[in-house]
């Protein structure tokens, strides 16, 4: 499968404003620790929160947005939610960061 690349010149305004939004997901500590713990399975609420050292409706609220910009996904079993991440791009993206942040 051949890797696909985007020059700056390819990139619309509305893929720049998606793009945006997808890394101001990740510019909150509490959304970043959420998403590390989510790196080794699914989640619930309460225990994201404590991985977070916040809230259920702290972690609740940031659960919300993640969902919404597509990073985290819900699946109910019985009276829980369930997160993970949504999918290996979004995985691989976050890993890429921290092994930016840790190499300097």
């Amino acid at each position: 499968m051949q890797k696909q690349t985007i020059s700056q010149a390819e990139l619309n305004e509305s893929q720049a404003a998606r793009l945006a939004e997808l890394f101001r997901a990740m510019s909150d500590a509490s959304r970043v620790l959420i998403i590390a713990a989510l790196l080794d399975g699914p989640l619930n609420v309460q225990s994201l929160a404590q991985v977070a050292g916040i809230s259920e409706s702290g972690a609740s609220h940031h659960l919300r947005s993640l969902r919404q910009m597509r990073v985290v996904s819900a699946r109910r079993q019985g009276q829980r939610v369930y997160y993970s991440i949504h999918d290996e791009h979004i995985a691989d993206l976050f890993r890429r960061g921290v092994e930016h942040i840790l190499h300097g």
